[in-house]
């Protein structure tokens, strides 16, 4: 589990490719301190476990499918990357409770940028979309951010100079992918709904009365 709040860019320093994944090797320094084989890192959203050590970077294997569903099958050498470690029991939390298990990727539709941070129009799948509120909670490229409003393709949101300043946010381009995990919460009501065989046609208050909640 993490808090999506970066601690360190990272960079690829090594991609060795298999037949049923990668292995990437990152450089990196903060996120190396206390850590040990078999703990967690996430890499742009993604959980890994790390395998390997070295003095100035860990090594850690992506599956086949998390390199389909995530933007790591496309990851090259010399990429800047977000990371984070797992979260402490002990520590703030200061984002939202990310699993750094990513539903699917996005696209960048549109940026503008001020002197105040940078809109940002993210376009998901309608699968991904409803899970998606206003003033809610989700994960792009492992960052916890707050969406602004849902739109018809996707999604808004509006980073700050202090995010912009501690990610890779400011050298997105339109048509960019990034990786996306929705809000845990929304997926479990949605399967919780799903499981109350309700109409569709009914609200969100009458399925809840309907199945004794109210």
């Amino acid at each position: 589990m993490f808090t999506g709040l970066i601690e360190e860019i990272g960079t690829i320093r090594r991609i060795q490719r298999q037949s049923d994944g990668i292995v990437l090797t990152i450089e990196a320094e903060k996120v190396l301190e206390e850590t040990k084989i078999g703990d967690s890192i996430a890499v742009h959203g993604a959980c890994l476990t790390v395998f390997g050590l070295e003095k100035n970077s860990f090594s850690a294997f992506a599956s086949q499918i998390t390199c389909e569903t995530t933007t790591l099958g496309s990851f090259y050498k010399n990429k800047k990357v977000h990371l984070e470690r797992a979260l402490r029991l002990t520590s703030r939390l200061g984002g939202h409770f990310v699993q750094g298990h990513v539903d699917g990727k996005g696209t960048v539709l549109s940026l503008h940028r001020n002197p105040n941070g940078m809109e940002l129009e993210i376009g998901i799948a309608d699968q991904l979309r409803k899970y998606i509120v206003p003033k809610g909670s989700v994960a792009v490229d492992g960052v916890s951010l707050t969406v602004v409003a849902v739109t018809k393709k996707g999604f808004l949101l509006y980073l700050i100079p202090e995010t912009l300043k501690n990610t890779l946010f400011d050298s997105l381009a339109v048509g960019d992918e990034v990786n996306i995990e929705t809000d845990i919460l929304a997926k479990y009501v949605s399967q919780m709904l799903l499981s109350m065989n309700a109409s569709p046609d009914e609200t969100f208050a009458e399925k809840l009365k309907k199945s004794g909640f109210m």
